[in-house]
């Protein structure tokens, strides 16, 4: 197995979360905070999309405008159209990433835009973000298939794939929005998104649906992919789908496997449980994750707690 030497973890629980979970504008800066002290230097922060839809995003501009700034910090965001694009750009997104969907049932039914649609609404943005300082990519959501329908493969992403090159947009987010990919199809879809587009071009972001989410961390690396999404503990939701998991893949579950594994990260394992241990508690989400309710795998800097055993 050949994994690199380091990996680019993204944060996403600032957007994931609490468009699930309305929380006062104090509470996501004072997470992000916590992150940054833990080390995490990259954030999907919010979407800029309309807050009668999604009132937990509602102060996305305030968020952007009161994070605190440190060197090589990195700020994304989602957007659903040119209107949302043009907020990012004036609250100084460092990138902003389309919502398209593969599914075309949940493309219908989220924005009210077939996935052709969803397209000439990309190819207006391309246009306005050519002038712009900030980099344009685009979710591809359900990539690997759902919410209900069937699994997809490679050979699928391939007229999507194709179009996208034409309209001029290459940076691109798979996420497997339910959770269906194990290892074997993760390498099949991420093959064929690499026959179109550098691995530095694409993240990866799986979601832990169905309890598969860390089994695809390695071979993502051993594929070349160094940009991975995941959110605190495993938390996240979509407020049109109440009950649906919809959580990402656990951020401190996938930091320690990845440290384990000879994979820097530039994140405190511990700083993050801490921060994990505080969303949960401070914002009520249910946490997913292992680490955080077991502990670290000891080590001789780390010391497991002591034994308590009797009979």
């Amino acid at each position: 197995m050949s994994l690199p030497d380091t990996v680019r973890i993204r944060e996403i629980a600032p957007r994931l979360t609490f468009q699930n979970h309305t929380v006062p504008t104090e509470v996501k800066i004072e997470l992000v905070r916590r992150l940054i002290d833990a080390g995490m230097r990259a954030f999907e922060l919010s979407s800029f999309v309309r807050p009668d839809l999604v009132p937990g995003l509602a102060d996305a501009e305030e968020v952007f405008a009161r994070v605190p700034r440190v060197p090589g910090l990195s700020l994304g965001c989602c957007v659903g159209n040119t209107r949302g694009l043009a907020r990012a750009v004036d609250a100084g997104a460092d990138t902003a990433s389309f919502l398209l969907s593969a599914d075309e049932e949940f493309a219908r039914a989220n924005t009210g835009r077939s996935t052709t649609d969803s397209l000439r609404e990309l190819e207006r943005m391309a246009a306005f973000a050519a002038d712009q300082d900030v980099v344009l990519g685009t979710y591809i959501i359900f990539a690997w298939g759902g919410p209900t329908g069937p699994a997809r493969g490679g050979e699928e992403l391939q007229p999507l794939a194709r179009r996208l090159l034409d309209i001029g947009v290459d940076h691109w987010i798979l996420a497997d929005s339910s959770g269906y990919a194990a290892p074997p199809q993760i390498r099949e879809l991420v093959t064929a998104a690499l026959a179109h587009v550098p691995p530095g071009n694409l993240t990866v972001q799986i979601h832990d649906d169905r309890g598969m989410g860390l089994a695809a961390l390695l071979p993502l690396l051993e594929l070349g992919i160094h940009a991975i999404d995941t959110s605190l503990a495993g938390s996240g939701g979509h407020p049109a789908m109440p009950g649906s998991h919809g959580g990402g893949m656990c951020t401190e579950d996938a930091v320690q496997l990845l440290h384990l594994s000879g994979v820097e990260t530039g994140i405190d394992l511990s700083g993050l449980i801490d921060a994990a241990n505080w969303l949960a508690g401070e914002v009520g989400v249910p946490g997913r994750g292992f680490v955080r309710q077991t502990g670290c795998v000891p080590s001789a800097a780390r010391p497991g707690t002591p034994l308590a055993f009797t009979w």
